[in-house]
């Protein structure tokens, strides 16, 4: 979330970055600051309070020790009014800091100046394109298809065990998908990032920590019993390794990736857009985090992106990156492009990729700071990116690479899956 101090010096200019999202924050932060101007006072008045308390207890000593009971009594009964009306402010104080924090956690992050303005998906920016489309066998088939008729994912068993959004894998299927996240995590750490295994649910404090909560609750699958979500993305947890730690300079960069299935419960519509793997309730996926020192986050996210592009190029897809637009873009973002491969049987682009700087927005929310060269805390830099989605990467290939015989495994990937095609 923002900074309160940012907040006070720079509302103008968080008003007019803001409208980058289409979003009147003008009404919002004048309730913050009057709230936060009302709280301020609070502590003033509980802070003298307590002050006066505290000189009050010690004169009421010294009159003890000097033989003077009744008038070291008279001042002890003011100290009791003290008393209570400092239990009064710091009720009123805490509920004034819960407000306060409520509404804190309503206002998303600021656009970087590069984020294009615009309204939806249709006006994000495309900034580069690579590969070839390739050409396919006449009557080529989606990717449902395809997977019925090589019995390679079952949808319909999906639905009897689970619901809609929860395909099974069947063997040369879930053996490319395996292959698939073993050399996902393979090119990650061989760029350096260290492997992570986390858990699959996490507490309320990791939702707010890196902004899942409240933004997306309705999202979230929560297990009401033992008050957890099932994660929606590896970020979660990954992150939040960090919540409440002070780093030191020499700590970065901090790069982990790990693999996590991902549950999210969007699914929901209809039509050929969400068919197949084009729209799950669970997936996996391959992440990518890094926490960075604050003056070279942008550095480290041109990095991410030029990885992901290696990976896409190594499995020979079509793809195409988007700088989002002010509408398009995340809750908790600063800056995020998209990877999209494209879907040569549907004839249409698929999401695989988003990465994201977060600047200090979650980092404020996670108490993750650093002590610079002064000794100084200063908060540091989140990033994330999927590297990557398994579905429509795994989508892609079995309808680019279908021929009239069967489907080609990419050649980077064979020694992962141990075959060449699924016939």
């Amino acid at each position: 979330m923002l900074q309160l101090q940012v907040i006070r010096d720079h509302k103008e200019q968080i008003i007019t970055a803001l409208k980058k999202r289409n979003i009147d924050a003008l009404p919002l932060l004048e309730n913050i600051l009057d709230l936060d101007e009302n709280r301020r006072s609070l502590q003033a008045k509980l802070d003298n309070t307590l002050a006066e308390s505290n000189k009050l207890s010690k004169e009421i000593g010294m009159l003890f020790k000097s033989g003077k009971a009744q008038e070291a009594n008279v001042l002890k009964e003011k100290t009791g009014v003290l008393k209570e009306e400092s239990k009064t402010l710091n009720e009123a104080l805490s509920s004034k800091a819960e407000e306060l924090q409520a509404l804190l956690y309503q206002i998303p992050n600021i656009p970087h100046e590069s984020v294009p303005a615009g309204s939806s998906e249709e006006d994000n920016e495309e900034i580069f394109k690579e590969g070839e489309v390739p050409a396919l066998v006449e009557n080529a088939l989606p990717h449902w298809e395809l997977a019925k008729k090589y019995d390679i994912i079952d949808f319909e068993l999906g639905v009897k065990i689970a619901g809609a959004g929860f395909p099974v894998y069947k063997g040369k299927g879930a053996r490319l998908q395996r292959a698939l996240i073993s050399y996902f995590l393979d090119k990650n750490t061989e760029a350096g990032y260290t492997e992570m295994q986390v858990p699959h649910l996490v507490n309320e404090a990791s939702g707010y920590g890196t902004g899942q909560l409240p933004d997306k609750e309705g999202q979230m699958y929560h297990v009401g019993a033992d008050d957890l979500y099932l994660i929606p993305t590896a970020e979660v947890p990954v992150t939040n390794i960090f919540r409440d730690e002070i780093l030191n300079e020499k700590d970065f960069p901090i790069r982990y990736t790990a693999y996590t299935p991902c549950f999210r419960r969007e699914a929901g519509s209809y039509g050929a857009h969400v068919r197949g793997l084009n729209r799950l309730h669970q997936f996996d996926k391959v992440e990518i985090v890094r926490v960075e020192h604050p003056e070279k986050s942008y550095q480290a996210l041109d990095g991410m992106v030029e990885h992901i592009k290696n990976i896409l190029r190594e499995l020979k897809l079509p793809y195409r990156i988007l700088r989002l637009c002010g509408g398009d873009l995340g809750f908790t973002s600063a800056l995020t492009f998209d990877f999209e491969v494209f879907s040569t049987a549907q004839d249409r682009w698929l999401e695989i990729s988003s990465v994201s700087n977060f600047e200090t927005y979650q980092a404020n929310r996670l108490k993750l700071r650093y002590k610079d060269e002064n000794g100084k805390s200063q908060l540091a830099h989140t990033l994330n990116g999927s590297s990557l989605a398994l579905p429509r990467v795994l989508a892609a290939i079995l309808e680019n690479y279908q021929t009239e015989d069967g489907i080609e495994i990419p050649e980077v990937l064979r020694p992962y899956t141990g075959f060449d095609s699924i016939s």
